[in-house]
């Protein structure tokens, strides 16, 4: 009786010896990274995000109204007002706030450096320096095309390359408004994001896409009105 009751146990303890391991292998599901997850600004506003390389990146321009510690960034509509600031703004493209939903707002370069923040927390306003680190991921000729949002459904101006989005950033032609008379331009044409770095007392670094294939390096003043993007902390 006890050698039969042996030969049942030793069949069964090596079953469970078997299973064990192979559970214990069994791969985690895949999921999205914790840090490309989608984001919400003080606003309630949310948005998308994609991962580039080892950046996280988000997937629409910025539209929040307050800076991260609630503080109201005033809306300036008036031209003569806009180009005399020296403190941070916002405006929607020609006053419209219907651009607003598609392009979100342009800021001044003061809104962007301001201690109190407009970026979602975890977030901030990239470096010129972060900038170039997604550009030479996507490769200098052809990150141009690899960022614009693809066909003309919002690239309705452009005469030359079309992009093709395939980074995911998914850029738009959000126009700009000027430091001279406060005038708007080139919507579905140009888009312009700043950076948070400072070029001199007057003019700041920032990125521009249009139809080339390039995503170009240059300085504007900080007057002027350009979209934001964040990049995660």
């Amino acid at each position: 009786m006890k050698h039969f009751n042996i030969k049942l146990i030793v069949p069964i303890v090596g079953i469970i010896f078997v299973l064990f391991p192979s559970c214990k292998k069994t791969p985690d599901p895949v999921s999205t990274p914790a840090s490309c997850e989608s984001l919400t600004d003080v606003d309630g506003n949310v948005y998308t995000a994609i991962e580039i390389g080892d950046q996280c990146w988000m997937q629409k321009n910025l539209n929040v109204s307050h800076y991260r510690n609630g503080s109201s960034i005033p809306q300036v509509q008036d031209p003569a007002a806009w180009v005399n600031l020296t403190t941070g703004a916002w405006c929607y493209y020609e006053n419209n706030s219907a651009n607003g939903i598609v392009y979100g707002k342009l800021y001044n370069w003061y809104a962007v450096n301001d201690l109190r923040s407009l970026a979602p927390a975890g977030w901030h306003v990239p470096s010129t320096s972060e900038w170039t680190i997604l550009t030479n991921f996507l490769g200098y000729v052809g990150a141009g095309s690899k960022m614009k949002e693809a066909g003309r459904a919002h690239w309705n101006g452009l005469t030359g390359n079309v992009g093709n989005n395939s980074s995911g950033f998914t850029g738009l032609p959000g126009g700009y408004r000027s430091d001279y008379l406060g005038q708007f331009g080139t919507l579905g044409e140009h888009g312009f994001w700043w950076s948070s770095t400072e070029a001199n007392n007057i003019h700041a670094r920032c990125r521009h896409l249009d139809d080339t294939d390039i995503c170009i390096d240059s300085s504007a003043n900080k007057i002027y009105g350009y979209s934001i993007r964040c990049v995660r902390d």
